[in-house]
């Protein structure tokens, strides 16, 4: 292990990792209040700063940029080294990247509850803090390329090539997306407007989806699924097809958010016929991760750890069904601005994004602390609270969703709306209710994690165990 810890820089990844556990539980406890203020709107207690408009931008932040950014950036920085056989190409580099990250969502936690925000749908920092993210991602991924071009064998391993993906992709998403005139220190206005304004923000939203959060996360899966497993990828020529029909199909969907608006209609048609063939490469992804354990699936009966890691694949494959479907016409005349479209969101950020998250955060703490997690018990324990906080959430609001678009177009026999607005708010409230105890269960189960994963790390600086230091260096 010592010799490990010469050759690679694990204590930026470490860190990472733990302020990835530590921004889960954040960003989960936010996400719980203000579903509880949906549910009971005496939650707000009449304080602006603490009001669901204003938490609510903040709660995607945390979630999907430091708990997301940070994973992403521990990841990456631990499967560039381990696969290239190099320790990371800039350590100072490395550790900027880490403390600018930290002060970007610093940042976040004072303007977004002050009200300071572009109103662009994941990307509302105001312009200090987009030109910080985009120098500490140049950082990241320069430091990404470099550790690859100096690494000891031929191959690129295809990690690397989902994780350098979204690096190149989210660059020039940002850019164009944050391009704006500053008027004072925390106020700018778009240099685009009205439906052009609408085009580029879900050209950038949607790919923030597909290369943040779906490109970064399979380069997650397809090295800690095999890991965990330890066994080989199913198909890594599948995976090479999967990776150029990602990089490809992707970048044409945004339209598919704006359908029924001011948009040409062509684009939304284009959008939503992309989507729907994006199924096949997708399914073939989710398909290759889970066949990798095809002669080892009594693995999930101990390894708890793999359980986040499979289970994510699955919720990976109905969340890529789903989306292209509610992006067709006929069923986003449905679907578009109810409830259902957070189902859908929650399905692959819960299932997808965050199991396979907490799935390889468990594998690197155990390796590069060379030790097993404290408590097996409650890695099992979180795994179902997990899942079940996941399947309550969802299934709320696909059923509140689907309630509210046909409450929403019902007629009577004189041709007017068969119900008021109100009334539809009305029937809302035990599915509100319902997604609330979900997020609860989830929540909690994050901060198991943290306990875990703290008292882990603790015994492991204070025990260090050589048997378990050699498994380390496998």
């Amino acid at each position: 292990m010592q010799a490990e810890q010469q050759q690679y820089n694990y204590d930026v990844v470490k860190w990472f990792a733990y302020m990835a556990v530590i921004y889960l539980v954040i960003g989960t406890g936010i996400g719980v209040m203000i579903a509880s203020q949906l549910a009971w709107p005496v939650m707000n207690f009449d304080n602006p700063y603490i009001s669901f408009g204003r938490l609510r931008p903040l709660h995607t932040n945390v979630v999907i940029f430091a708990f997301g950014g940070s994973t992403l950036m521990a990841t990456a920085f631990y499967v560039v080294q381990r696969t290239s056989g190099v320790r990371i190409w800039s350590d100072k580099m490395a550790w900027f990247t880490f403390w600018g990250w930290n002060l970007v969502m610093l940042g976040a936690v004072i303007t977004l509850p002050l009200g300071l925000t572009q109103s662009k749908e994941y990307a509302e920092l105001e312009w200090p803090l987009d030109i910080l993210i985009a120098v500490v991602w140049l950082a990241f991924t320069i430091n990404f390329i470099m550790t690859l071009t100096t690494r000891k064998v031929s191959h690129i391993y295809v990690a690397n090539w989902f994780f350098l993906a979204m690096m190149i992709m989210i660059t020039y998403l940002h850019v164009i997306n944050s391009l704006a005139i500053p008027v004072e220190l925390w106020k700018s206005y778009s240099i685009f407007s009205g439906v052009q304004d609408a085009m580029i923000q879900w050209w950038y939203g949607h790919n923030a989806v597909g290369f943040f959060l779906t490109a970064g996360f399979l380069g997650i899966m397809y090295y800690f699924v095999p890991k965990q497993a330890n066994r080989p990828i199913y198909s890594y020529r599948l995976s090479v097809i999967h990776f150029w029909a990602l990089v490809f199909g992707y970048v044409w969907l945004g339209a598919h958010h704006l359908q029924y608006t001011a948009l040409p209609d062509w684009t939304g048609s284009l959008g939503a016929a992309i989507s729907l063939a994006m199924i096949i490469p997708s399914w073939g992804g989710a398909l290759n991760g889970l066949f990798t354990l095809s002669g080892a699936w009594d693995k999930l009966r101990t390894d708890y750890i793999l359980r986040f890691l499979i289970v994510s694949l699955a919720f990976y494959a109905m969340a890529t069904f789903e989306g292209p479907i509610m992006s067709s016409k006929t069923v986003n005349a449905l679907s578009h601005y109810t409830d259902w479209t957070i189902g859908h969101v929650h399905s692959g950020a819960l299932g997808w994004v965050a199991m396979v998250s907490i799935g390889a955060l468990y594998h690197m703490v155990e390796r590069m602390y060379g030790t097993k997690m404290y408590s097996v018990k409650l890695v099992n324990l979180h795994f179902w609270m997990a899942t079940i906080g996941t399947a309550i959430y969802i299934t709320a609001m696909w059923v509140a969703g689907i309630m509210q678009g046909l409450m929403w177009r019902a007629y009577d026999e004189y041709g007017n709306l068969a119900y008021t607005f109100v009334e539809s708010v009305v029937q809302m409230h035990p599915y509100y209710v319902m997604r609330t105890f979900g997020g609860l269960i989830f929540f909690l189960g994050a901060v198991v994690m943290l306990f875990n994963v703290t008292v882990t790390i603790r015994r492991a600086k204070a025990n260090p165990s050589p048997e378990m230091a050699t498994a380390a260096n496998i």
